[in-house]
């Protein structure tokens, strides 16, 4: 057994459940955030429901974007990459798993790639998630004032 290959997996583990952890947490806070701005103002969605959804669809992609943010930071404090815009694109990549870069991180390091993306899943099924609902919302209140308009 190689034990020169352990010492890594457990340092990416270290600092990549901590990051899914914070990320995770920070993202259904700002989601919560978000429903209760569309909930005070859930009459104006029912009538404007493209630009409703449009501006809740920026506001999560905020989200995304503040989470990778913290991905790149922590690879360029732990040294895994050497300038912030490569940081970026590399971290932007892992987050959506979009897997076409030439971008590496440090081999000992590379797990921790994995990891984001990992919790790239995880937060884009919660803003999946979040959108369903906020649509099905919106669709049921259009079927109940149009049968209440009806009858």
């Amino acid at each position: 057994m190689n034990t020169e290959n352990i010492t890594p997996w457990v340092a990416d583990w270290v600092w990549g459940l901590p990051l899914i952890v914070l990320t995770v947490m920070f993202h259904v806070v700002g989601l919560r955030f978000i429903k209760r701005r569309v909930d005070r103002r859930i009459q104006d969605v029912g009538k404007h429901q493209t630009l409703s959804l449009g501006v809740v669809t920026l506001c999560i992609t905020l989200l995304h974007v503040v989470e990778m943010g913290l991905w790149a930071c922590m690879f360029l404090l732990l040294g895994a990459l050497t300038d912030r815009p490569t940081a970026v694109l590399y971290s932007l990549n892992a987050l959506t798993a979009f897997g076409h870069m030439d971008v590496e991180l440090q081999r000992k390091w590379q797990l921790m790639g994995a990891i984001e993306s990992l919790n790239g899943w995880i937060l884009f099924g919660l803003s999946t998630a979040y959108l369903f609902v906020l649509i099905q919302l919106i669709w049921s209140r259009d079927a109940t004032t149009a049968r209440r308009e009806f009858y």
